[in-house]
């Protein structure tokens, strides 16, 4: 009996001190109020999260949907932040390890605001898109990546700091590291410069077509820090570097706002002057009667005698289409030309080809 009697006076001793000093049972109520506030983080997320993605998705405004996707990972974290706070407040703690308890509480709660900043710039970034006319929408990506990479190393050094780590002797050994690595690496500054200002100049944009001469022509897919993806019309997939676009002219025939058609018309040398009067004005006619033609003040019509060759009497057609879309501007060439061969041939006329007269001498 007293061997029992000693086992259950160490018992209640062990139960009372507990560990570092702290009560066993604070701890299990602590733990239970943690466990708790998990439970409701799970009601919370099965009930609330969920009505809430639902109700706006029925709606046609993005940001509200981009909003409630990008707050979910913060708002299930609230509670377990909330449940430590509150669990941690309940045990009887001093010294050391009361600085330790408050030290994680600090570290949760500045995790949670900085990722809560983080998130919060995507649905943001939607409502800056849409004034896309202002800025382009592959900068404001950038600046959004930019954006959340400075949040996530602020939260970063803030954690550290309050563990007590200093991160000053950090920031100058890498900015060490950073020269070092800007010595090796000029290449690719450059190429970040050049696609910056290529954003900043909007000289072309992901879905356009371009052209650099010597270097590439395609439709441009994506446009990154170092590089942009271009797909060729071949299908083919080309990476450039985006020094390329700063050093040499590009072309965006997606920014044309009208396709030229400039031709030289040859025809015989024994039409005559009548026939070509009457073939220039018909061509002319032509032209201006048709819609699939621009009358812009920006464009203009040349049916003109350009001139005498060596084989044909050279008409100078000048005109420019109403699409700029490069199949559309083809087929509009094939109606241009059907129609011109029909007007030559109604004012029995003939194109010139090619040809080389030979005099042959006889001897006497």
């Amino acid at each position: 009996m007293e061997t029992l009697k000693n086992f259950s006076e160490l018992f209640l001793d062990v139960w009372k001190e507990g560990i570092s000093g702290v009560n066993i049972s604070e701890i299990v109520i602590a733990i239970s109020i943690f466990v708790f506030f998990l439970f409701l983080r799970g009601i919370f997320s099965k009930f609330v999260i969920k009505r809430l993605e639902k109700y706006v998705s029925k709606t046609t405004n993005k940001f509200d949907n981009s909003l409630v996707a990008s707050m979910e990972g913060p708002a299930k974290f609230f509670p377990i932040v909330l449940g430590f706070f509150v669990a941690s407040s309940y045990l009887s703690i001093e010294n050391q390890a009361a600085d330790f308890i408050e030290t994680i509480n600090r570290s949760l709660i500045t995790i949670l605001i900085f990722w809560t900043f983080h998130q919060i710039i995507g649905p943001f970034s939607v409502v800056i898109k849409s004034v896309g006319d202002l800025i382009s929408k592959d900068l404001i990506n950038w600046i959004i990546k930019a954006v959340k990479v400075l949040i996530f190393i602020l939260g970063l050094a803030a954690v550290l700091e309050l563990w007590g780590i200093k991160i000053g002797p950090i920031i100058a050994g890498l900015g060490l590291f950073g020269v070092a690595v800007a010595l090796g690496a000029q290449d690719l500054f450059k190429n970040l410069i050049s696609g910056i200002l290529v954003l900043v100049e909007r000289r072309f944009k992901v879905g356009d077509w371009i052209f650099v001469e010597g270097i590439i022509e395609g439709t441009v897919e994506n446009i990154g820090f170092r590089s942009t993806v271009v797909r060729k019309f071949d299908k083919s997939l080309a990476t450039i570097p985006n020094f390329q676009f700063a050093e040499k002219a590009v072309i965006n025939y997606s920014k044309t706002t009208n396709r030229r058609i400039n031709w030289l018309i040859g025809l015989e040398y024994r039409t005559t002057s009548d026939q070509i009067k009457k073939i220039k004005d018909e061509i002319e006619k032509y032209i201006n009667q048709s819609d699939l033609f621009s009358k812009s003040g920006n464009t203009f019509l040349v049916v003109k005698v350009d001139q005498f060759a060596a084989s044909s009497i050279d008409i100078r057609l000048i005109c420019f289409t109403k699409t700029a879309q490069y199949l559309e501007w083809l087929k509009v060439k094939d109606i241009l030309a059907i129609e011109i061969k029909n007007i030559v041939e109604k004012n029995n006329a003939s194109f010139a080809f090619p040809s080389t007269s030979i005099y042959v001498e006889k001897n006497q």
